[in-house]
């Protein structure tokens, strides 16, 4: 628990949220309800007032959050009620992710479901008895009035004492059971990747692309194994790189992706990718970045391309906070979803007059009837136009016409591992594609996170006007931002990055790992909640375990020969715990696989001897043929470990080439590295 609240929090009846560092916390600090942070002082006050605690957890980009917080959060006589009966407590989920893992798990043990807000009743020592997610202010068929849940769950505290106890004991001994490691398994080979991925293509719709059905979610983390995939699977890759296009050609024709500014949503209320749910997430944007970068960079596609650009865009010009890149994106605007971004095709002619309108209705698939509600239409673009100056013309005017609509609410709060995501995409696509000031914003991404979220040595989590917050950074904090650092060291040769990358690798070693099971990883520090949670199934974003993987792997590449056995028997220990995930739910293992493709191509290392005369073209072309997950590294001989011994061939520049322990010999062109790296 946070052992610090706010300086005003001792005095009851008041809302403790305004200076909380997460913006969703703010938004309830002139709610009626007495809020308190998670703090060891609202479960002294339970204590104290003999009552239970009410948590309730939610996000800023999430619209049910939205519509509870307006119909009962900020009702009087709701209100009253919750202080009157309960201590009452909010977490923003993305601040306090072990706090949501817990009582998430406990909410799917009770009523075999789950989502936000989530709404628990605990007693004053923390322990989950009763839980639920969304309550509306009136019963409903089916849904109890949340009036009447406070009702019930006083009175079972009040003449039910002893089953309330039992409950939560019952709950907690569960979650407690629930929380031991995944057993160690075989080694990842290609063989059971093979076998994995083909299950994932069988999964594929093959009416609308994509995987599973409505929602539909982009497979974020996925999109980068199949990819891999294609590179390192040979025949059997093929099948993969082609579903990998069709997923990401449909995904940015649908309405899931921004056609004016760019920019996935979280994902699609139907099959079809139509009509998306409005939040954009900054995970869902970075690491579809990565993939569309890595698809552009393999198969040459147009429209990957200009999609990496474009996000790229959004990245930059809609999230940059100057200290970081913000959250998300709210799903409402003035608490009506999709205000902004839909159209109908009157007000299309409005803006770009009847002739242009007409043409971009037809083009946007905005029609009189509308795909969305009240007649209005979501903008898809289901083949390119003919003519390219119209629509880049059309584009703009309806970019600005759109600027002038209100525009929805931004959570500036800044994750470290979700800007750590975004520093490694935008540094391999600017490698990867040519675009070295992508480079340079990620460099300045990762320069502020290690100025602002590391306090006397330590990682914070966030950080909201470039003021660090108290909750400590997770596994997944730490691991995704050493392999942005990583990356950052390999396309701009400075050591600094791979040194305070090493840094903080050798912290999360230390910190997070299961001393009892090697390979095996807690998600949050220590502490003093019920459990301490871990899950390393991947799903909006990879686990926490997966991109330690990656973390480990690609330091044991690029780290000095001492270090680097310790690094790649971590990485193989690891990875063998996701065996299991891998065989039976391979959809939820998106970036297990594409470490373990990794380990299968080698891993592969490319390090590029230079003469210090040339115009680093051999090493730009390293970075842009060098499949997803290998290592390149260019300078000048003994510059770096995979340098040591090594320099240019005939005073040219050379590359040489290794797969896991076997070398070729160096090439000093691009047609020669090429043929290598096939």
């Amino acid at each position: 628990m946070t052992p610090v609240p706010p300086a005003d929090a001792g005095t009851p009846g008041h809302n403790r949220l305004g200076d909380a560092s997460s913006p969703y916390l703010r938004q309830h600090a002139d709610n009626p309800v007495h809020w308190f942070p998670w703090c060891d002082e609202a479960f002294e006050q339970a204590r104290a007032r003999d009552v239970p605690v009410l948590l309730s957890v939610g996000y800023a980009a999430c619209h049910w959050c939205h519509v509870m917080a307006h119909e009962s959060f900020e009702n009087a006589a709701i209100a009253e009620q919750m202080n009157r009966d309960f201590v009452c407590i909010k977490v923003d989920r993305e601040e306090r992710p072990d706090i949501d893992a817990i009582y998430m798990a406990a909410t799917v043990a009770t009523t075999g479901q789950g989502g936000w807000p989530m709404t628990c009743f605990l007693t004053p020592e923390g322990r989950p008895f009763y839980c639920g997610t969304y309550y509306p202010p009136v019963g409903r068929p089916g849904m109890p009035g949340f009036p009447d849940v406070l009702t019930a769950i006083s009175r079972t505290w009040t003449d039910k004492r002893d089953e309330v106890r039992t409950a939560g004991e019952r709950i907690t001994e569960h979650l407690q059971a629930a929380g031991t490691a995944l057993p160690a398994g075989p080694a990842l080979d290609a063989a059971a990747l093979s076998t994995a991925i083909g299950q994932v293509l069988a999964d594929e719709d093959p009416v609308h692309g994509g995987f599973g059905g409505a929602p539909k979610f982009p497979p974020s983390a996925l999109l980068e194994a199949l990819v891999r995939a294609g590179e390192y699977l040979g025949a059997d890759g093929e099948a993969a790189l082609a579903a990998a296009v069709r997923t990401a050609q449909v995904m940015a024709r649908g309405g899931l992706y921004d056609q004016l500014d760019g920019g996935f949503a979280r994902y699609t209320v139907d099959g079809a990718w139509v009509v998306p749910h409005f939040e954009k997430m900054l995970y869902d944007n970075a690491l579809l970045l990565r993939g569309y970068a890595h698809l552009a960079r393999r198969t040459g596609d147009p429209l990957a391309r200009r999609i990496a650009g474009e996000t790229v865009a959004f990245l930059d010009e809609q999230l940059w906070t100057g200290t970081g890149f913000a959250s998300s994106l709210d799903a409402d605007t003035d608490g009506v979803e999709g205000l902004t971004y839909v159209w109908t095709p009157a007000q299309l002619r409005e803006v770009l007059g009847d002739d242009d309108g007409d043409w971009a209705a037809g083009l946007f698939a905005v029609t009189d009837a509308g795909t969305f509600e009240h007649g209005t239409s979501t903008l898809q673009l289901p083949a390119d136009p003919g003519d390219a100056g119209r629509f880049d013309s059309v584009r703009s005017r309806l970019r600005a016409a759109r600027a002038q609509r209100p525009q929805p609410d931004r959570d500036d709060k800044v994750v470290v591992v979700w800007n750590a995501l975004a520093i490694t995409a935008l540094a391999e696509a600017g490698a990867g594609l040519g675009e070295p000031s992508w480079i340079d914003r990620a460099a300045d991404c990762a320069e502020q996170l290690w100025s602002r979220h590391r306090v006397d040595g330590v990682l914070r989590r966030v950080s909201l006007g470039g003021r660090a917050g108290a909750p400590l950074a997770a596994l997944d904090d730490h691991a995704a931002f050493v392999t942005a650092l990583l990356a950052l060291h390999q396309v701009t040769g400075q050591r600094s990055w791979r040194d305070r990358a090493l840094e903080l690798l050798d912290t999360a070693v230390a910190v997070f790992a299961d001393d009892a099971e090697p390979g095996a990883w807690y998600d949050a520090p220590p502490g003093d909640l019920l459990t301490r949670p871990r899950d390393p199934v991947d799903g909006a974003t990879p686990s926490g375990a997966s991109l330690l993987a990656e973390a480990l792997l690609t330091a044991s590449l690029l780290a000095d020969d001492e270090a680097a056995p310790r690094y790649r028997e971590l990485a193989d220990r690891t990875l063998a715990r996701a065996s299991l995930i891998v065989a039976q739910a391979p959809r939820s293992a998106g970036h297990w696989m594409a470490v373990a493709l990794t380990v299968v191509g080698g891993p592969l290392q490319v390090a590029v001897a230079e003469s210090g005369g040339g115009a680093g073209d051999l090493a730009d072309a390293a970075h842009r043929l060098a499949p997803g997950g290998a290592v390149v590294v260019s300078g000048a001989r003994d510059a770096l470990p995979l340098l040591d011994g090594r320099g240019p061939v005939d005073g040219a520049d050379a590359a040489y080439v290794c797969r896991g322990q076997v070398c070729g010999l160096p090439v000093t062109d691009e047609d020669g590295l090429a043929a290598l790296l096939r």
